[in-house]
């Protein structure tokens, strides 16, 4: 089994940028992975003092599925997120100060308008990850599985539905899920798998077009009486991982 793509998603619903390579440190996800998201105007975040929140207090491909319509890049290096669509650069804003910050908000506020309670803040916090899950995690998922949803859904389905970090290609439909308490060993890196990822309607959403059109929930729970895809996992051990990189699991 070889590590396929990787993929981090600098801004939680926003756009996937994949990596040929990354660093992974103990206990910590992809860096830069949901680093920044959109809260809701209405949505009590302190920066001082970060907290896990659910996804419902934030803009979300579950409820706001036009943010797929959005193409954005972050540049590590100053910060700095651009937003475009249909190719065409329509909003831009470094990060660090509260200027590019606000023009990143009054963007997604006019985007989105009427869909929000309250205009979007734009909220980090050092350290802290915006995932669905409340400890820091690596997702992963098999090429053989989502072939087999594929297989059920009798059409071709795209992997980034599922923002996932990991594609690993090899192994067996679902082999994934037999990994839960175990630990993996991708490059010289190492993860223990901690659970199955639960697929909510953000799968719903077709990255390229934003529109609803595949029912995964409730394919999943048809064909397989299931509605999880991929596992999360921790990183015990440092290490640098790259695309071809073979995952092993271990015991």
């Amino acid at each position: 089994m070889q590590i396929a793509k990787i993929y981090r998603y600098p801004v939680k619903g926003l756009s996937a940028e994949e990596l040929t390579r990354v660093a992974l440190t103990p206990g910590e996800g992809l860096p830069c992975d949901r680093r920044y998201a959109l809260a809701h105007g209405s949505t009590a975040f302190d920066p001082s003092n970060p907290a896990w929140m659910a996804k419902h207090n934030f803009l979300m491909l579950a409820k706001n599925e036009r943010l797929a319509k959005l193409e954005t890049k972050f540049d590590d290096a100053t910060t700095t997120l651009t937003v475009a669509r249909g190719g065409k650069q329509v909003a831009k804003g470094d990060l660090s100060t509260p200027t590019g910050r606000m023009l990143i908000e009054q963007f997604f506020a006019a985007f989105l308008s009427g869909e929000t309670r309250g205009n979007p803040k734009l909220v980090e916090a050092p350290g802290h990850m915006f995932s669905d899950t409340a400890r820091k995690v690596v997702s992963i998922i098999g090429l053989a599985s989502l072939a087999d949803v594929e297989r059920v859904a009798r059409q071709p389905v795209d992997p980034i539905r599922f923002r996932a970090n990991l594609y690993f290609a090899g192994g067996k439909p679902w082999q994934e899920f037999d990994w839960l308490g175990r630990e993996l060993t991708i490059g010289t890196a190492r993860l223990r798998v901690l659970d199955k990822i639960d697929r909510c309607a953000a799968t719903t959403v077709n990255p390229k077009t934003a529109e609803r059109d595949l029912q995964i929930p409730r394919l999943l729970m048809d064909g397989f009486r299931h509605i999880e895809c991929g596992v999360y996992a921790q990183v015990l051990a440092p290490g640098e991982i790259a695309e071809g990189d073979t995952l092993e699991p271990v015991g």
